[in-house]
């Protein structure tokens, strides 16, 4: 998955270097000269990731980060801002402006590369819930694009460090805006991470009994705490540590001796990204209850994805990107519900559910057409890797039969599987159908199998 960043500089020659290291490792590259350019690509939403010069005349970098900011179309855009500028103050300065990142001229490729991945996942996942939220919105069942960035003061943060001097200063440096729990033991840490709604986790690198990335890794891995912003704390020697850890999914970093100001405005801005980002879930939630999920399983139904589909599509084709489609039907459903009754042929459709769910990515869109039909949407994902996946979830089903509640029995199923990519030019109806024509192909070739529609 790549991203599409948007380099803001007024000398060309700058321009041209950051360009050529992004284009090196496949990003693509959308460039302006000055703010006002930059704010209107923004506002047209071609581009994942900014990367803003502060020094520029008319307006500066602050103002052009203060203004995306403001602006309910782009304030969920990651800002790095990049600047000769090398003083706490001027750090602590563009992160209040809402900045997600500071880089010092000269530029560390290996760090600017890893900061830009880091950024681009979160951008990715933000993408997804906004884009639900507008289609809802659309249904005409919640206000769930109305969400701004808070001031992100309040709320509990964790700190996992057993050096004690560096805790007190952190803790007299956030006890106010926060609550701050201290704990030097990194196995409780997770414990208590997962029990608590904390804002933030910090972890110190230089645990003497743990390593610190293990234990970010674990809290990535944990549903309670995957969408939790992970800060770490490191010595200028753990440089590559901290490469790593942005790389398994760590927000933010800071380097000791810990600048008051600095770890304040850092935690300020992930708080304040957690909070948007949670909005987003709880007002989709409410809504899918409402109005797009099926009561049976749980997943969402025809009347969401034939919104929803539309909208992915139009990213793809403004993305360049492909989108693949699955429809799953159950073989000779009829026979189950026939032979055991329906309440049965229930527990089947919701283990069935559960298992293909488990098989596909949470970015993924996974609806109940009806009856014994389902229909997976794939972002970003190729025929070739699409068919990776029905193979893998066709195998699942047919390998292991299906237990019923209150019984020793269990019931063998078999799926039929047709797919479809699409660029995004296309109409919904007619991509849905493309794959329902590769589902017919694989009913009659003796079902229990996946066809892929011809391009």
């Amino acid at each position: 998955m790549t991203a599409r960043v948007l380099v803001v500089d007024d000398l060309l020659p700058n321009l041209k270097l950051l360009e050529a290291r992004l284009t090196a490792e496949y990003f693509d590259v959308v460039t302006a000269t000055n703010g006002p350019d930059a704010l209107k690509i923004c506002e047209r939403g071609e581009c994942d990731i900014v990367l803003l010069d502060v020094m520029m005349p008319g307006m500066d970098g602050f103002e052009v980060c203060r203004k995306l900011k403001a602006n309910p179309a782009t304030l969920h855009l990651p800002v790095v801002m990049v600047t000769a500028l090398d003083q706490t103050a001027d750090r602590v300065r563009g992160l209040e402006a809402g900045a997600d990142d500071f880089l010092t001229k000269p530029i560390d490729e290996i760090a600017l590369i890893a900061r830009v991945r880091s950024l681009s996942r979160l951008k990715f996942v933000v993408d997804e819930l906004r884009t639900r939220a507008a289609t809802s919105a659309n249904l005409g069942v919640t206000d769930a694009t109305r969400h701004t960035l808070d001031d992100g003061l309040g709320g509990r943060i964790l700190l996992v460090d057993d050096r004690t001097n560096s805790a007190q200063r952190i803790c007299a440096a956030l006890r106010g805006p926060y609550e701050v729990d201290v704990n030097i033991d990194a196995h409780e840490s997770l414990f208590r991470a997962t029990e608590q709604d904390y804002q933030v986790v910090i972890v110190s690198l230089g645990l003497a009994r743990f390593d610190g990335l293990r234990l970010c890794s674990q809290l990535r891995s944990v549903d309670r705490t995957r969408h939790t912003p992970l800060l770490i704390l490191a010595d200028l020697e753990d440089r590559q540590r901290i490469l790593r850890g942005l790389d398994l999914g760590v927000n933010d970093y800071l380097i000791r001796p810990v600048d008051k100001n600095e770890i304040l405005a850092r935690v300020r801005t992930q708080v304040r990204h957690k909070r948007y980002a949670d909005s987003l879930r709880s007002s989709l939630q409410a809504v899918m209850e409402l109005a797009v999920v099926d009561p049976l399983t749980g997943l969402n139904n025809r009347r969401y994805l034939e919104s929803h589909l539309a909208a992915l599509l139009d990213q793809a084709a403004l993305r360049g990107r492909s989108v693949s489609v699955m429809i799953l039907d159950i073989d000779h459903f009829k026979h189950v519900n026939d032979g055991h009754g329906h309440d049965v042929g229930d527990q089947v459709l919701k283990g069935f559910a559960a298992r293909v769910k488990r098989s596909v990515r949470g970015s993924d869109l996974m609806c109940r057409l009806g009856g014994e039909e389902f229909v997976v949407v794939m972002p970003d994902t190729n025929l070739a890797t699409a068919e990776l996946v029905a193979e893998r979830i066709r195998s699942s089903v047919a390998g292991t039969p299906f237990p019923l509640e209150g019984s020793a029995q269990s019931i063998p199923i078999t799926v039929s599987i047709g797919l479809a990519e699409s660029p995004g030019v296309e109409i919904p109806a007619a991509f849905l159908k493309r794959a329902d024509q590769a589902l017919y192909l694989s009913k009659n070739s003796g079902r229990n199998r996946v066809t892929a529609a011809a391009a």
